[in-house]
């Protein structure tokens, strides 16, 4: 029997088929007691799909199984397909425009992500990437949030944000990390090939990726917040990114 409840697949033979399927998977659970050979295959097909799995006590399982039957796996389907870099950069190939990336690192509100795929899609960027460990992925609760432009914005999971960023540095992108302390964001110059990079919302940018962007700005504050939520200080920035790039282009 297949148990399918919430993004949840659970139960061995369903988490097996699920990953020889092909389909896309957020990350798999597997109990922790007694893991050694019995689940050798379902570890394998994980490696060799590049899937993060973390092992669990079996109380964690009961209780986000409402103690079904799960066999000790669970897997979060997830709710539509990851893109690659290579697709992202086809993109902007076929509209022959300069690239315009939006880079995540651990972002953890599903709402703050699909706030942000709502704004990529209106500013036209092409595409978003996002790490595979420690952020929110594509669930339901995100395509939900993002008003259907889940579906049109091409997502990226990668393993590596850093060596990521450093590739699409040798492509030619400039890279603009957002945090506090940085040059005004609406006196820089956000034309030409760009990547924005938004950091987390408690510890903002990771120190290894803050330190391989090639600038940091920031958005200027009159009031006394001192901070704006990730999503809208992600959504100001782009656009201001699409604002500089129209009125370079007139």
């Amino acid at each position: 029997m297949n148990y399918l409840n919430d993004e949840m697949v659970y139960g061995k033979n369903p988490v097996l088929e699920l990953l020889k399927s092909g389909k896309p998977v957020n990350k798999v659970l597997l109990i922790s007691e007694g893991q050694g050979v019995r689940n050798q295959e379902i570890i394998l097909l994980l490696h060799a799909r590049n899937i993060p799995y973390q092992f669990v006590d079996r109380q964690t399982l009961d209780r986000l199984t409402n103690r079904e039957r799960h066999q000790g796996m669970l897997a979060y389907v997830a709710a539509r397909e990851y893109a690659s870099i290579e697709d992202i950069l086809a993109l902007a190939e076929e509209r022959q425009e300069a690239l315009f990336i939006l880079m995540l690192d651990e972002i953890e509100d599903p709402h703050n992500l699909g706030a942000l795929l709502r704004t990529v899609d209106a500013v036209g960027a092409h595409g978003v990437i996002i790490p595979k460990r420690r952020s929110v992925a594509l669930t339901g609760t995100v395509v939900k949030t993002s008003a259907g432009a889940a579906e049109h914005v091409l997502v990226a999971r990668v393993s590596n944000l850093v060596q990521t960023l450093k590739e699409l540095k040798n492509k030619g992108c400039w890279v603009s990390g957002a945090e506090a302390g940085g040059k005004n964001a609406f006196e820089a110059d956000l034309t030409g090939s760009r990547v924005i990079v938004i950091g987390s919302e408690g510890k903002g940018i990771s120190r290894l990726l803050r330190e391989n962007c090639d600038e940091i700005v920031s958005l200027p504050m009159k009031g006394k917040v001192t901070s704006l939520n990730a999503s809208v200080a992600g959504s100001v920035m782009l656009y201001e990114v699409l604002r500089q790039r129209t009125m370079h282009d007139m």
